[in-house]
């Protein structure tokens, strides 16, 4: 590192020893606070380097005019739709993102998702507060067809978990392809409803792009079983809510989770607070007790990196939205 010392800016943090770990970095650093928007156009100018920690926030576009040196953003998150601005897509700047940290946490929380609803637990604690002995068969999992709409690294370590636990899975990806390692077959997404009729479990976990913003709407869930769940890990604009509330009150699919949504956080007069069999995720899928950890040590391992000019991790193609191996 040359002897002016790098200026971070630290974007949704309002003290240093909210990311974890930061001293490891050395005394070469300057970093530079923004909790709020206004913050943010304030620290911008002259710093080369972003790191997005709240991955929810949008507000970067608005002060992109104060990005004079700027050359490199690492975003915290998996999802980097709220990056993709014209003027940042266009930039030499390069983008990197929290790919992998998720992965595991989020495949955990589909499989829970499955067994709730497999074997009731609703009910069951339903009963339990209620002091009501309520005897009755459930549903065996095993050998249960799963759709997972999207392939990158979260959707291929949900096929591998589920896999494991004894269900089929099948992919929907960009394009078609057979003898795929963790799926065996992934169908293209001209597919989907075709696949959908098929399937007992949809989950859905693509990238937001112009090309799945409302990618499950009315059309879809009608092409579903009858006995079909769907699970939304993506993003809320990936499906039509409106069109999820009426499917659920309708009967035409069993049961949904949303552990994201179009407004977050979900206001309360939102009609999907009751609509029956529906799940409400907070956005909390992916989150584990020391995720935050993980995020910053790959920050400091791609500071690192970007010290020594070498090729960082995770760099997103902002083009298409997503890391492209």
């Amino acid at each position: 590192m040359s002897s002016k010392r790098l200026a971070v800016v630290l974007q949704g943090v309002k003290s240093v020893d909210q990311v974890p770990g930061l001293e490891a970095a050395g005394r070469d650093v300057e970093w530079r606070c923004a909790p709020t928007a206004d913050d943010l156009s304030e620290m911008l100018p002259g710093a080369e380097v972003l790191l997005g920690w709240d991955f929810r926030a949008s507000e970067l576009r608005a002060a992109w005019g104060q990005a004079d040196c700027l050359r490199w953003i690492q975003w915290s998150g998996a999802g980097v739709d709220a990056l993709l601005f014209p003027e940042l897509v266009s930039s030499h700047v390069m983008l990197t993102n929290a790919r992998g940290i998720f992965d595991r946490a989020m495949a955990e929380s589909v499989l829970g998702f499955m067994l709730s609803f497999a074997k009731g637990f609703t009910e069951t604690f339903r009963a339990q507060a209620e002091r009501r002995w309520n005897y009755r068969w459930t549903e065996q999992l095993m050998g249960r067809e799963v759709l997972i709409v999207g392939v990158g690294s979260i959707g291929r370590e949900i096929a591998r978990l589920l896999s494991a636990a004894g269900l089929k899975v099948q992919g929907v990806g960009r394009s078609a392809r057979s003898g795929d390692a963790d799926f065996g077959i992934i169908s293209a997404v001209s597919d989907l409803d075709q696949c959908l009729a098929q399937s007992d479990y949809v989950v859905a976990i693509p990238p937001l792009t112009p090309d799945t913003h409302g990618l499950f709407g009315a059309k879809q869930f009608a092409s579903m079983k009858k006995t079909a769940r769907f699970i939304n890990l993506s993003r809320g604009e990936v499906v039509d809510e409106s069109a999820l509330v009426a499917a659920l009150e309708t009967g035409q699919i069993a049961g949904a989770v949303l552990d994201v949504f179009q407004q977050e956080p979900l206001p309360e007069d939102s009609p999907l607070w009751s609509t029956p069999n529906l799940v409400v995720s907070p956005h909390m899928s992916g989150d584990y007790d020391t995720h935050q950890t993980t995020v910053a040590e790959l920050f400091l391992d791609n500071l690192d990196r970007y010290a020594r000019g070498d090729t960082l991790i995770n760099t997103v193609d902002k083009v298409h939205g997503f890391v492209i191996d």
